[in-house]
């Protein structure tokens, strides 16, 4: 498993959704809903967002915003 603090335009799509599954959403929402196609493995999320005409910077933001959200919700629940 590949910890992924921030996710850049650079990361690959397949290890984003390999490590962080709840994040599939975001992807789909943007209308990258063919996250589990053999090109996810190996594309960056540059390269797909590109393929797919979607705003890079909105999706980054989106990705992002929600896995800080769950590194966030982690910290409390080992707190308890």
């Amino acid at each position: 498993m590949i910890f992924i603090e921030k996710i850049t335009k650079d990361t690959i799509i397949g290890d984003v959704v390999k490590n962080n599954p709840e994040l599939s959403s975001i992807f789909v929402k943007h209308g990258l809903s063919c996250i589990g196609c053999a090109f996810a493995s190996q594309e960056t999320i540059e390269q797909g967002s590109n393929s797919h005409e979607l705003n890079l910077d909105n999706l980054l933001k989106d990705l992002n915003k929600k896995l800080e959200n769950n590194d966030e919700k982690e910290e409390e629940d080992d707190e308890e």
